[in-house]
């Protein structure tokens, strides 16, 4: 080599080096746009052709996939007569908070004819998310996947399953869900069951004109499969089985555990769960089934379960479909016993000085109806209309977004004196002693909770006996929280156990059924966040509350200004 060419050799090295520098950020920190059209389809369902509300015209709707730390680009496109907006379930939307969907809470709905884009960064995260509707009850139909994998040289913490498959448990009405929210709200009584359970939108042969209509997954036999679990339904907590088959959990709403191997697990709504599975059975067709977890008495719920295929390839045609059992409908035992499996997979970092205690109880309320037409009006126990709270206060949606309202200083739509403690002291399990028509009236509002930024937090969440207790299923906006304990009866600061090590990351919580659930979190993303019971009848009937956080001192810290092109109510 001469004297010459050697600079003109290095000159070309650093170039490309440069070059693969480069291409290794764009690799990591992607941008992924996509596009959604909400508009109504003609669907068949159980014997009947009704109308439904989509994206793209799919039902469920499609996936998003990215990896971790990529930015995604939705621009959503509302071609429907109803108010829509979407909400990314599990995302944390750190100092994107304009941007995470609940509709009057972060912002006013894309009214029909109009659109709004989506624009956030899936910052440190991955794992299995959802995004659904965020209006009235329009996730039944409007909801799908989102997916975001580790980044390209990260591995699982477990072996790289032979393939991956989603699958979304869902409930399925044959009337037009925003008209049935309104008749509900309209009776003061309770709702209707679902018509169906469906899989990946397939109700299964259980059901009348339904013998095609079955969900499949074709299997290699001896391999193992990660199947993606999503519970996209709206008033039904659910178990899962395969026939035969064990279920390893290694992943919960986006955080890795500890691997946990059982026969069955149980979703709340609006909950995900990665499972492994492996083929090792022999040759044939294996049914995967969903069913309800009905924890509430006196409740009409569908007991009909869904079933779908878990096929080996190599399965004669005319195999016999192995059946798959589940659990009966209100077994809290199965229930608890997957619970007390879930651990975060290494030693996480727990806050231990707390700077806000809170303890809200969660339950549902029958309101007086002084209605003049109460066969209509007034369908509720004892003549009354139902209603949900956290600690008495039923959570009243404003016409206008709420996160708008506070960043413009606006007053008159909210209020900052949501209580942290009860306002009645009862015996919350057993109920008061007075008479159920004089003592479940709630209180009526907007009210917020005020935190600084960098705050730890704790919550005991406390499920009321007033009219009955059940499972609720608690979601927070913009944070995941550790659940560091859990029990039946009322909480009791003296004999309550708490789990410091290596609690499970979760951001939604099934506060067992006459029980007790307590969470643990720093409020480290500013903007205001919802706190809501994620059964949809038990959000309209009030089961919510908002937390503000504070911004921080630095900009990094801090609520960016809103979209320019933020819809308007």
């Amino acid at each position: 080599m001469t004297d010459s060419a050697a600079p003109c050799l290095f000159r070309l090295s650093f170039f490309l080096f440069t070059l693969q520098v480069m291409n290794v950020g764009r690799i990591s920190a992607t941008t992924r746009f996509y596009q959604f059209k909400v508009q109504t389809i003609r669907l068949t369902r159980l014997c009947q052709t009704n109308e439904i509300v989509t994206v793209n015209g799919k039902f469920p709707g499609p996936a998003i996939s990215a990896q971790e730390d990529d930015r995604i680009v939705v621009k959503v496109i509302n071609m429907t007569p109803y108010n829509t907006t979407i909400h990314w379930h599990g995302i944390k939307q750190k100092l994107s908070c304009w941007y995470d969907g609940p509709s009057y809470i972060t912002q006013c709905p894309i009214q029909s004819g109009q659109s709004f884009t989506y624009n956030f960064k899936v910052a440190q995260q991955k794992g299995t998310f959802l995004w659904h509707a965020h209006f009235s009850w329009l996730r039944a139909t409007v909801y799908g996947p989102l997916i975001v994998y580790p980044k390209a040289s990260v591995p699982y913490p477990f072996k790289k399953p032979f393939n991956e498959h989603t699958i979304l448990l869902g409930e399925y009405w044959l009337k037009n869900v925003v008209e049935l929210e309104q008749h509900v709200l309209e009776s003061g009584g309770p709702p209707p069951p679902a018509d169906a359970f469906t899989i990946n939108g397939q109700p299964g042969p259980n059901y009348n004109c339904s013998s095609k209509d079955v969900y499949e997954i074709q299997i290699v036999p001896r391999k193992t499969y990660l199947l993606r679990l999503i519970n996209a339904g709206i008033n039904m907590e659910t178990f899962f089985t395969i026939a035969n088959h064990r279920l390893t959990i290694v992943e919960v709403d986006g955080e890795y555990t500890k691997p946990y191997t059982t026969e069955r697990v149980m979703l709340v709504p609006g909950q995900t769960m990665n499972i492994l599975v492996t083929a090792d059975q022999a040759v044939g067709r294996y049914s995967m089934a969903t069913g309800p977890y009905e924890s509430a008495k006196n409740v009409k719920f569908q007991n009909t379960s869904a079933i779908a295929n878990f096929q080996y390839i190599g399965a004669l045609p005319n195999s016999v479909t192995v059946p798959a059992k589940l659990p009966i409908f209100n077994d809290n035992i199965a229930v608890k016993t997957v619970m007390d499996g879930l651990r975060s997979l290494n030693a996480v970092d727990v806050p231990r000085n707390i700077d806000a205690h809170l303890f809200i109880t969660i339950g549902i309320n029958v309101n007086k109806c002084n209605s003049e037409n109460p066969n209509n009006k007034c369908q509720g126990p004892r003549k009354g209309r139902l209603a949900a709270s956290m600690n008495n206060i039923s959570f009243v949606e404003p016409k206008v977004s709420i996160l708008e309202a506070y960043y413009k200083q606006l007053e008159g739509y909210f209020t900052l004196d949501f209580p942290t403690t009860p306002e009645k002291a009862y015996d919350f399990v057993n109920g008061a002693p007075n008479d159920i028509a004089n003592d479940t009236q709630a209180a009526n509002g907007t009210r917020a909770i005020v935190f600084e930024y960098g705050s730890r937090i704790q919550i005991i969440f406390q499920n009321t006996g007033t009219l009955t207790t059940e499972n609720h299923p608690i979601h927070l906006h913009g944070h995941s929280f550790y659940v560091i304990g859990y029990s039946t009866g009322n909480y009791d600061q003296q004999t309550a156990q708490f789990n410091l090590e290596d609690p499970p990351y979760m951001n939604t919580i099934g506060v067992p059924v006459g029980g007790w659930a307590a969470i643990r979190f720093v409020a480290n993303n500013p903007g205001l966040w919802l706190l809501h019971c994620h059964f949809d009848i038990h959000q309209t009937w009030g089961m919510s509350t908002i937390f503000i956080v504070k911004n921080g001192k630095k900009v990094q810290e801090s609520l960016p200004h809103p979209p320019a092109d933020l819809p308007k109510c």
